[in-house]
């Protein structure tokens, strides 16, 4: 029987600049949709999942195209909150060679920041559901919806819905005491958790990761030894995925992926790539994950296939991983040999 995934997040307009153009220099801007939970919505639809979405959307024609797109990709929006004032904004920049992509956000009073956690009701909203993903965006939204996370995390845990958390640490939207006193009380409920790079220690405050992105692959052996310190923390973490990178320029780099699971560490092959548009491949990572779980991939196949997708995502134009299983399959490396005890 198909499993049934929600996840609870903002999705925003996106408006980036043509041509690498700084945001001070262009007089126009591409419009287009998303955020980490309606990525990762959009990418199991995609894939072939049972995948809802649950958010608060303004209703008025902005709000309405975010609707739409996410239901042109096949995501349940049966469960999408109507009203507010606003939908959230970020403007996207994109880097090249030395110079580093750069996101700003305008979301401040948005519909799903302006929410109350009452409207959310869990029992009605989680119906069904299986599987419940957020990530580390979501509470840092506003404190209604920080409180509205916890709502939903203590329905999942007294009704058996499984919970998978991106860490995913937004410098922008929070502090890392903000971040640590909230996303340490919430771990208890997680059943998979998704640390990469500074999460481990923005989030959680375990050292994993010194900050040089171009010497992530480099750091395994701490980044093994935070993924151990997550599970002896939060017992009910019953497994940690990372993506490891060595980032030579905005669109040069080498990629690979680590999960543990049951004691064992599974470490896909590096893949070299020359990225496109370098948004949502930790959100594809994440889609891919979940749906290599619901479909009982074994934990080596599970983190090849999440790794392939989210550099594939890389070649992908705007926020979504338009990348099929078949695509998927097709590029991606195995990586049985490399189990590692």
């Amino acid at each position: 029987m198909a499993k049934k995934v929600i996840t609870f997040g903002e999705i925003m307009l996106r408006l980036k600049t043509p041509d690498h153009l700084r945001i001070v220099q262009t007089d126009g801007f591409e419009a287009s949709y998303g955020g980490a939970e309606s990525n990762v919505a959009v990418s199991l639809a995609t894939l072939g999942d049972d995948a809802a979405f649950v958010s608060k959307l303004p209703k008025n024609p902005v709000g309405d195209a975010a609707f739409n797109e996410l239901r042109r990709y096949g995501v349940d929006t049966s469960r999408i909150l109507r009203g507010g004032p606003r939908l959230g904004i970020y403007y996207f920049e994109k880097g090249s060679d030395i110079r580093p992509t750069s996101v700003l956000y305008d979301r401040a009073g948005s519909a799903l920041a302006e929410a109350d956690a009452n409207e959310f009701d869990w029992k009605t909203l989680l119906s069904g559901v299986d599987i419940f993903f957020f990530s580390g965006v979501t509470p840092a939204i506003s404190d209604s919806v920080e409180q509205a996370v916890r709502d939903a995390l203590k329905y999942c845990h007294t009704h058996g819905i499984t919970v998978i958390c991106d860490l995913n640490y937004r410098a922008k939207m929070w502090s890392r005491e903000k971040a640590q006193s909230v996303m340490k009380e919430l771990m208890q409920y997680v059943d998979l958790c998704i640390a990469n790079d500074e999460d481990f220690e923005a989030t959680l405050g375990i050292h994993a990761f010194d900050g040089d992105m171009a010497h992530g692959i480099d750091q395994i052996e701490t980044y093994r030894q935070g993924m151990k310190q997550i599970q002896e923390l939060y017992p009910n973490c019953s497994a940690v995925a990372s993506v490891l990178r060595n980032l030579k320029t905005a669109e040069d780099g080498d990629w690979m992926g680590i999960y543990l699971k049951d004691g064992h560490f599974y470490e896909s092959p590096i893949h070299t790539v020359h990225s496109f548009e370098a948004v949502g491949a930790g959100d594809a990572f994440a889609g891919a994950l979940i749906h290599g779980l619901v479909h009982q991939f074994s934990p080596q196949k599970l983190i090849d296939f999440s790794i392939t997708a989210s550099v594939m995502k890389l070649m992908i134009q705007h926020d979504f991983n338009l990348a099929s299983e078949e695509e998927i399959l097709r590029i991606m490396k195995t990586g049985e040999t490399n189990v590692m005890r």
